[in-house]
């Protein structure tokens, strides 16, 4: 094993022994935010118990509302690095909001957990090796809120928050662990129909029925599902149908949510939805308003170098990542991280947490609260600083990162050939390993 293989094994060890160390005060840390479960946008408590955690750490310098009330920057830097300009700026992503009636059923408190593990483990060994590092190493923990609604990390991406990163990292509780899950583009859409009102039965010529525009406008996306691509989405509610059945109903509300593949198709399916709402309104002679939800989620950019050091890593650590080809090609959900992928190079993977639980349900609440949940957190955390150490010990790798990142973004063509040739290397990194190191032998797991 060379010097630097040699320092990047031990660095890892002390890293994972750093987390273990604090495991305590992260479970404390992850309770009190599972614990007071706040909507999009409002997540006051939980914003202000991580900003006390990081006040309470030594060296983290605390933005406590950082572009965005309920939002924050934790920021740590050394000195160190060959040249006075190569800082290599590393950021881990914490979220806390939670879903309305059911509580942390996504468990944005294990995410806000991971992310403050990992920069508390980064800075730990960075710290006290900044002689003995190729850069110049700096830790950033952005704590975004409204993920579930109203996407805040596109807010603060507006804002310019993520300028000056690196790559960046989270993690996601699911009920596997994989490196990565495709995620669609989506945007919501409200659509409110406003008619007349009229007594329904003696004398209802004289009113609009904005019922009736509504149940067409859902009938209407129902058709134009035939001449929709087999991978896009819309499904939605209606929120508001009438008051009594005597009423002809003068005002309706649906809500849907519009999803594609990729976000250059998204705005080919908005167009036909668009058509299908005000079709509606003008079959009934209702006045309709149509209201797009300021942020759109993008669909995520793959980095398959990172994916694959991530799941070298975590394989050393003993997570036991999926195959299963449903699981792995189902396009289903978004995130407002998908938009951070267009940025900054970063990964999303997902992890198990000791349950097969199904997100967004009371059951998976009920796990991502259990003490079981803990070790597998944990176990992501240092899988990500892990990853992390990787970038910043070898060069190499920061820049196939950054390379595969700017291929990502070309046009369509090109970056399908991209993803492809970039995946390939993933596959070969980790054959690669498993030829050259016994994942087992990777990493001293006694501290």
């Amino acid at each position: 094993m060379s010097v630097g293989a040699e320092l990047l094994a031990e660095l890892k060890h002390r890293a994972v022994c750093c987390i273990d160390e604090a495991k305590a005060k992260l479970h404390s840390l992850s309770k009190d935010i599972w614990s007071c479960p706040e909507l999009a946008y409002d997540e006051r408590k939980s914003h202000d118990t991580l900003v006390a955690f990081f006040r309470q750490e030594d060296g983290w310098k605390v933005d406590s509302h950082f572009k965005l009330d309920t939002a924050f920057r934790a920021s740590w830097g050394a000195a160190g690095g060959s040249e006075p300009g190569d800082v290599v700026n590393v950021g881990f992503l914490c979220e806390y909001d939670a879903l309305p009636t059911i509580g942390h059923a996504c468990g944005h408190n294990l995410i806000a957990e991971v992310g403050a593990a990992a920069a508390l483990g980064l800075k730990a060994v960075v710290e006290n090796s900044s002689s003995s590092l190729p850069v110049r190493p700096q830790v950033t923990v952005l704590g975004t809120p409204a993920e579930e609604d109203g996407g805040g990390k596109v807010d603060m991406l507006r804002e310019g928050a993520f300028e000056g990163l690196d790559v960046v990292f989270m993690a996601h509780p699911s009920k596997e662990d994989a490196a990565y899950l495709p995620c669609v583009a989506e945007q919501d859409v409200t659509i409110k129909y406003n008619g007349n009102a009229s007594h329904a039965s003696a004398y209802p010529w004289e009113g609009i029925n904005a019922l009736d525009a509504a149940v067409l406008c859902y009938n209407n996306l129902s058709v134009l599902r035939q001449q929709m691509k087999p991978d896009w989405r819309v499904h939605g509610i209606i929120k508001h149908g009438g008051v009594k059945p005597n009423i002809i109903p003068a005002y309706t509300e649906l809500e849907y949510y519009l999803r594609t593949p990729s976000r250059s198709e998204l705005p080919v399916l908005k167009a036909k939805a668009e058509m299908c709402f005000r079709s509606a309104a003008v079959a009934t002679g209702c006045e309709v308003e149509i209201q797009f939800a300021r942020n759109k989620y993008d669909n995520m950019l793959r980095n398959a170098t990172l994916e694959g050091l991530y799941e070298r890593n975590g394989k050393a650590l003993g997570m036991d990542f999926t195959v299963d080809e449903d699981v792995l090609k189902n396009e289903s959900g978004s995130t407002d991280f998908g938009n951070v992928t267009f940025v900054v190079p970063g990964i999303h993977p997902y992890f198990y947490i000791g349950s097969n639980a199904l997100n967004h349900t009371e059951e998976y609440t009920d796990a991502a609260g259990d003490d079981r949940a803990q070790f597998y957190t944990l176990r992501t955390a240092k899988a990500l600083v892990m990853t992390a150490l990787d970038v910043l010990l070898r060069p190499e790798l920061l820049q196939r990162v950054k390379q595969e990142f700017t291929e990502a973004k070309l046009p369509t063509d090109d970056a399908r050939q991209a993803t492809k040739h970039a995946v390939i290397t993933k596959n070969i990194i980790l054959h690669y390993t498993s030829l050259t190191c016994d994942p087992t032998n990777m990493l001293r797991t006694e501290c």
